[in-house]
């Protein structure tokens, strides 16, 4: 009997373990689709990611992917996060 009961915990431990969708999203991911789907022009990708979370979770999550983002671009090109985030969005230098 022991035998039997130990052969079906072992089995049961080896199932797989549940999809990664059915864990929540967290704002981090939801950020990075939202602004990969927008870049994209990808509206229903965008809404699908904000539905994952609070809009204010949403709208940290982006400012926090801009801000990692920018630090990023700055170290690569040697400039200060200032002037690649003003190059970013079109405005003139300083």
């Amino acid at each position: 009997m022991w035998r039997r009961f130990r052969g079906m915990v072992v089995r049961w431990s080896r199932r797989e373990a549940p999809a990664a969708a059915a864990r929540p999203h967290n704002l981090f991911e939801a950020a990075a689709l939202h602004v990969a789907a927008g870049a994209e022009n990808d509206d229903e990708r965008a809404a699908e990611a904000a539905d994952w979370v609070s809009p204010e979770a949403l709208c940290f999550g982006v400012t926090e992917l801009a801000s990692r983002a920018v630090i990023v671009l700055a170290r690569e090109r040697g400039e200060s996060p200032h002037a690649v985030a003003r190059a970013l969005l079109g405005l003139p230098a300083d």
